[in-house]
């Protein structure tokens, strides 16, 4: 769990709380119900700085909001030498997420010309469109400035320390910054053997990288890493992890008092041009029966829910069942709205002909009565 404890620091004359109980310084044609959107674009391999080195960094884009969606789902085609840990860091996706788009494919040995999906597709989170929100459920950052969104993967915090779910803000940022690591932790090193210094200086071994964003919760950070494979997974005692060629671009722009929403929803819905989408997320690589379950309870109360806000809605059970069956994270499109739904009682007359309502092509009918999937 993290620690409350405070361990004085001058940075900037103030004491700072951080992570883990640390202190620290310093989105083709529409596709049919039931499918994901195809891939929307070849993604460039990118720029290479000469003959065999890595490509250069692309990084996360900024998508324009197009309803409840942003973003496109794009593939690429793999080289011998890559894996999804580097495509991961080189695009700012994390490892599981590329590990469950791309089912049966080695995300350690892809090997030479493999296509694979970038999973780019998001409906987003059910909050308010601003600032920074962070959905545990699919170790996803959601950066809104400037009438777009940009979305990174971020480490969360394990079961055995979770991240919190608040609504914070951002009331610092530090450069190199310093780890001070709590009493609970150095122990907890003692014990496998290895020793652990009170402080840990700036530099390669920091676990807390290059920069850091201090929140109003806390005990809690948003920061780099000396451990890139954990970004995009459950890894960490609370904080949230970034890349650090993230945090630093990332953190140059927010603001101090930058709004921090902290979300669980591992079941997202949302219109985009009429069309209704589901986005499923499961936790981990492996599915149990229960957790599949427990999902499609949610997915059937969040239907409910969002049937009775939206008219007209025509959703298909097959479509949900395979949103649910994958829980992989690629947003579906599962149904869409229909302008005018009529019924029997409005075009039909007892003798089973066209009644004067329907032959005159009135519109003085009532609101049309949403279809419900269940």
């Amino acid at each position: 769990m993290v620690s409350t404890k405070g361990i004085g620091l001058t940075v900037f004359g103030l004491l700072m709380w951080v992570c883990s109980g640390l202190v620290m310084a310093g989105d083709a044609a529409a596709p049919q119900a039931g499918e994901a959107s195809p891939a929307e674009g070849q993604a460039d391999a990118g720029q290479t700085n000469g003959e065999n080195s890595r490509p250069n960094r692309t990084g996360a884009p900024v998508w324009v909001l197009e309803g409840d969606l942003a973003g496109k789902l794009q593939t690429m085609t793999t080289r011998h030498e890559d894996t999804f840990a580097e495509i991961g860091n080189q695009r700012s996706l994390g490892f599981l997420e590329l590990v469950k788009a791309n089912p049966g494919v080695d995300p350690w040995l892809p090997g030479d010309g493999t296509h694979i999906t970038l999973p780019r597709k998001y409906v987003l989170p059910d909050s308010r469109r601003e600032g920074i929100v962070i959905n545990l459920a699919e170790y996803r950052l959601y950066y809104f400035h400037d009438g777009g969104v940009q979305v990174f993967p971020v480490g969360v915090g394990t079961e055995d320390n979770p991240s919190p779910l608040t609504d914070a803000e951002v009331t610092m940022g530090v450069a190199s910054p310093a780890w001070y690591p709590p009493a609970s932790i150095r122990a907890e090193y003692e014990a496998e053997g290895d020793y652990l210094p009170r402080m840990v200086p700036p530099g390669p071994d920091n676990p807390l990288g290059p920069y850091a964003l201090i929140l109003s919760e806390d005990g809690y950070l948003i920061h780099g890493t000396n451990k890139g494979f954990g970004v995009g997974m459950q890894v960490s005692h609370g904080c949230f992890r970034m890349y650090n060629e993230d945090i630093v671009g990332f953190a140059e722009k927010v603001d101090k008092g930058t709004p921090v929403q902290v979300v669980h929803q591992p079941v997202k819905v949302g219109m985009q041009n009429g069309q209704l989408w589901l986005e499923v997320h499961r936790a981990h690589e492996e599915y149990s029966e229960d957790e599949k379950e427990r999902l499609w309870q949610q997915v059937t109360e969040k239907l409910a829910s969002f049937t009775e806000k939206v008219e007209g809605l025509e959703v298909q059970r097959r479509s949900v069942e395979l949103a649910v069956d994958q829980a992989d994270g690629i947003p579906r499109m599962i149904g869409e709205q229909v302008r005018q739904v009529a019924t029997r009682d409005d075009n039909v007359t007892d003798a089973g002909g066209p009644s004067e309502k329907a032959a005159a092509g009135s519109v003085e009918s009532g609101p049309p009565s949403p279809q419900r999937w269940f």
